[in-house]
């Protein structure tokens, strides 16, 4: 999804705000992973695929055509690989339409052509406002009885306009308790995420939007035969949307706002725009909005903003999946034909003056010291320049073979560092950004990197890794092609930056990658990488310009949970073809046999060139200490035959790469590619580990990067969070702080105890799995003839300790203090050990309870009470069986609303919210969404090994759909009543001491005010 593997950093994507931060991807994984918000995951997708759709075959041309299929006229690019359709309806609505029938699902975006580009400058943060309010409903949904409703709206609406143009303080609180007061009894008829509740029953995952610079973009992933459904209700949200429960999404919106604050990437970046786009509104207006317009929203801006905005001459509807595009075309017509074309004026700034001297910029805040130095570069339609670019930017870093890499991170001579592009329709900018060492001043820091890129200037680099970047956009190209989310973002950065008129360059892009020459380097870095950039030294250090918004006072509103619009049931009955679900079949679906001494697990791959295979091993960081540092270790030394840079750079060549992960009990050593390189890419990894000599240099140095990272990770709130909740779970002793090196331990660590490590791995019992084109038998052949296993293995290594999930008999706080304008809380709980009998009822919860938008947890902390930006309840089910579920709930608020926020999360997890509606909608939301599930590749092996784990021989999934219909309210009643209702919990905070008193905190139990070496065990 990133470009290539390459890493992301703090620019390599687009100031995006999405609707919802929530973590309803995250909750279903392991916790031990660190929490990451979603919504760089889509600008990456579109930056990446983009740059990388071209066919296998190079040598062809790329050019507009034009075809007429279902009594429809369309334009399509020759050999693009994602056979594209781009439609233009009568009243200008753009429709582009990519097939794609490996799974019945389909990926759907709505893009206007307008951000925070497009935003008064007397109402910033307007785009991203009305982002939000696209999910309230219309007149048709979302309300009880809009006669009734509506004459309240209005006097809401004038209210505000009052408010707008009061500054006596005294009045504007007076007018503000007037407004929570008309919102409390318009409320009464309104009906909350009614359209979260029809698109999950509908089967619908991904529910969200995001507002940037030039576009709002509202996402969704469908059933194949929701269609009907989608549709008309999609066809609705956009005739009349109502501005209804206004001020707490408005409180959503603070929130957002102050989480911000609290992020020093985010200072960093408006920082950065700020000097490099010192007249554009690239630099000028933030996506969010200033504090002040936050504090005087203007409904009456909010409709005009639409009115202008969104209509169809500046909007598509990009769709990639499983349908028939001659079919659906008539379809999107008929119900989006009542649009009516308006002029609009897009945003035309005046030129930016040439920037010819550096310019600095500082930030303070709480987390390490950074840097980065930017440059503005032409505009992304520019293909000729934007290609160069691309080449650019990965010869100075691509994870592997770029100069940073080699020069400063394989060397060790900063803590990190990368450069990335982002591409806009009017500027993009372009970065590099670099972490320093322990002791290692920013100044040193930005002299590495320029020096680096005075090599680009000079052309002192390798010329042939210009064919290995071709090659290696060619292999993400495939990738993309398989994801019907990859097809539809990168039509969406097309429709974005010139309404798709450059898709025909986007096509042509890989073949013409690899034609750029070290002379078109050299000019293209001379011209646009001069002595006109922007550095940002991001300090650690209290920031004096940190405010936050205040919280005005708001009355929780009703949410009419059981209410239903006609609407509502009209899109409900709207029928769907109906789709089989497709199980699982172990015994068919893949192989198992023996490579030598080893089980093999193998699916084969008909549908690409693409390889992946990988060694696994029945042991984790719980077996050993020295783990974690020797797989890092491995990536800085070299063989007898090759140092760690040439085996880098040869694995960038062959378009390959390697991956070592591991969790509490396994370890997995990956590799990938493409099928025509892979016996030379298993002979390199195979060389690597088993002739990996050792280099005490390097060991020095990457000592001293662990210690600043470590120190650097007690600066970080989420690994704060992070070590909170362990600890919560398991005790003072936990994984996270037992199987950490001290300090002391850590220096005395030898390259020869690293060395051992790594080259007696293969000494211990592991199985295959390979996902890729060739036969079983050619697979066994060509690894049995490379990897070299002992006639017998060792026994596995002991565990360290066994760490055991403890469910608390006394309520606790466990706090620690951070410099913050937010607070962070988990509520934990283990529970019981594992019972396969209970996931129906377990997984119905989730989703019924606080896994999505449209569960009780959202709708309630955020919706009604307007509590917090981000929050979710979800009850872990445990990786083994003879793991304990794990209740972890979460709210992040405003450090002024935490005892409110606890109060109300506490509310729901002991007086069970009952929803008979809400129940009916989560089964639907599942049954179609298990319909539509297709585990295919190595997911299948990795399925069966989960499985496995848990002592299940057959797809789960299964036992879950059956169940799922004799499922009710009571059992889930039941659930929560036994295990989580009224019983004590561990309370992890974390959060400004100077802004919650810990006394308040010991009526929620006794209180643990924990040290950072206490949380980190070091």
């Amino acid at each position: 999804m990133l470009k290539h593997i390459k890493k992301p950093t703090v620019y390599q994507k687009e100031q995006v705000y999405f609707k919802n931060y929530h973590f309803i991807a995250i909750i279903k994984s392991n916790l031990k992973s660190t929490f990451t918000m979603i919504k760089g995951r889509l600008q990456l997708l579109a930056i990446a695929f983009l740059l990388c759709f071209s066919s296998t075959f190079a040598q062809k041309t790329y050019e507009w055509k034009t075809a007429t299929s279902g009594g429809y006229t369309y334009k399509y690019v020759s050999n693009d690989p994602m056979k594209a359709r781009f439609y233009t309806l009568t009243n200008g609505l753009t429709v582009i339409l990519s097939e794609n029938h490996k799974e019945p699902r389909i990926a759907a975006l709505i893009p206007t052509r307008a951000g925070s580009n497009t935003d008064p400058r007397t109402n910033t943060g307007l785009a991203h406002y009305l982002e939000h309010m696209l999910f309230k409903g219309t007149d048709k949904y979302g309300s009880l009885d809009w006669s009734k409703e509506k004459p309240l709206l209005d006097q809401i609406d004038a209210l505000y306009e009052k408010y707008n143009k009061t500054t006596d303080s005294t009045q504007r609180k007076a007018i503000y308790k007037e407004i929570d007061q008309k919102s409390g009894e318009a409320a009464k008829f309104a009906i909350a995420n009614e359209y979260d509740k029809m698109m999950a029953s509908m089967g619908g995952q991904g529910t969200n939007a995001f507002t940037s610079y030039e576009q709002t973009v509202y996402t969704e992933d469908i059933p194949a035969n929701a269609l009907d459904r989608f549709l008309k209700l999609q066809a609705e949200r956009f005739r009349n949307p109502i501005l209804r429960i206004f001020h707490t999404e408005l409180e959503a919106v603070y929130e957002e706002k102050n989480r911000s604050l609290d992020n020093d990437n985010w200072k960093m970046y408006e920082a950065r725009n700020a000097a490099l786009y010192p007249t554009h509104n690239y630099g000028q207006q933030t996506t969010i909005g200033t504090i002040e317009h936050l504090k005087n929203p203007s409904l009456v801006e909010i409709r005009n903003y639409f009115k202008k905005y969104y209509v169809p001459n500046n909007m598509a509807i990009i769709m990639a999946g499983d349908f028939n595009s001659d079919e659906l075309i008539k379809k999107i017509e008929a119900s989006f034909k009542y649009m009516v074309t308006k002029p609009v004026t897009e945003y035309k700034p005046a030129p930016e003056a040439p920037l010819t001297t550096p310019v600095v910029r500082e930030v303070f805040g709480p987390t390490p010291d950074n840097l980065s130095i930017s440059w503005r570069w032409s505009s992304s339609v520019n293909a000729k320049e934007k290609i160069v670019g691309t080449i650019v930017d990965e010869l100075m870093s691509n994870s592997k073979a770029g100069l940073i890499d080699l020069n400063l991170v394989k060397a060790q001579k900063v803590l990190r560092a990368s450069s990335s592009p982002e591409w806009n329709k009017d500027y993009s900018t372009w970065s590099m950004t670099a972490t320093p060492k322990k002791d290692q001043s920013l100044d040193d820091v930005k002299a590495l990197l320029l020096g680096e890129l005075d090599k680009l200037k000079t052309g002192n680099f390798d010329e042939s890794i210009i064919k290995a970047i071709a090659a290696n956009y060619k292999l993400t190209a495939i990738q993309g092609l398989e994801d019907n989310t990859s097809r539809a973002y990168g039509l969406l950065g097309s429709f974005i930056a010139s309404k798709a008129t450059n898709w025909n360059d986007n096509a042509a892009m890989n073949d013409a990658l690899g034609k750029v020459t070290k002379q078109d380097v050299m000019a293209f870095a001379k011209k646009y990488c001069g002595d006109g950039y922007v550095v940002v030294y991001k300090r650690k250090g209290t920031d004096p310009k940190i405010t936050k918004v205040d919280k005005p006072t708001i009355t929780p509103v009703e949410v009419n949970r059981e209410a239903q619009s006609a609407f509502l049931k009209d899109v409900n009955e709207t029928p769907m073809a109906n789709i089989q679900p497709k199980w699982l079949d172990f015994s068919k679906d893949m192989k198992k046999g023996k490579i030598g001494n080893l089980d093999a697990y193998y699916v084969q791959n008909t549908d690409n060139d693409l390889f992946r295979m990988s060694y696994r091993f029945d042991m984790g960081s719980w077996n050993s200490k020295i783990l974690p540092i020797a797989l890092q270790y491995l990536q800085f030394v070299g063989t007898d035959k090759m140092n760690a840079e040439q085996i880098s750079t040869e694995f960038y060549r062959l378009a390959s790469s390697f991956t070592q992960n591991y969790t509490d009990h396994h370890i997995t050593l990956g590799m990938s590619g493409l099928n025509e390189n892979f016996a030379k890419t298993v002979s390199l990894f195979e060389d690597l580990m088993t002739k990996c000599k050792k280099d005490d240099a390097a060991l020095e140095l990457l000592k001293g990067r662990l210690l600043k990272q470590r120190n650097d990770a007690k600066l970080n709130k989420g690994a704060i969070l992070q070590g909170l909740t362990s600890y919560a779970t398991f005790g003072a002793k936990n994984p996270r702080n037992t199987l950490q090196f001290t300090d002391a331990e850590l220096k005395a660590l030898t390259a020869d105890e690293l060395i051992s490590f790594l080259q007696n791995l293969f000494s211990y019992k592991h199985s295959i799995t390979y996902y890729g084109p060739q036969t079983m038998e050619g697979l066994a052949s060509t690894v049995s003839g490379i990897h070299k296993t002992p006639a017998s293995f060792k026994a596995d290594l002991p565990l360290v300790a066994n760490f055991e999930a403890t469910s608390p008999e006394k309520p606790t706080v466990l706090f620690t203090d951070y410099d913050m304008v937010q607070a962070e809380i988990n509520w934990v709980r283990p529970t019981v050990k594992y019972n396969v009998a209970e996931t129906p009822v377990v997984e119905l919860y989730n989703n019924y309870f606080g896994g999505g938008m449209s569960s009780i947890v959202f709708q309630t902390i955020r919706e009604s009470k307007a509590l917090a930006y981000s929050t979710y309840a979800f009850y872990f089910t445990p990786a083994t069986k003879d793991e304990k579920y794990r209740m972890i709930a979460y709210v992040g608020t405003q450090a002024d609303k935490i005892h409110e926020s606890i109060a109300g999360m506490n509310e729901l997890l002991n007086v069970f919210p009952s929803s008979e509606k809400n129940v009916e909608t989560a089964k639907a939301s599942m049954k179609k969404n298990y319909q539509t599930e297709r585990i295919t590749q190595d997911n299948i092996i990795n399925t069966y090994f989960n499985n496995q784990e848990k002592g299940i021989s057959g797809d789960e999934r299964q036992a879950i759909y059956q169940a799922l219909d004799k499922l009710t309210v009571d059992d889930l009643k039941k659930l929560q009543d036994s295990q989580l209702a009224n019983k004590p919990y561990n309370m992890c905070i974390v959060a400004s001491e100077k802004k919650v008193n810990l006394e308040d905190l010991k009526k929620y139990g006794e209180v643990k005010k924990l040290t950072l070496e206490e949380v980190f065990g070091y």
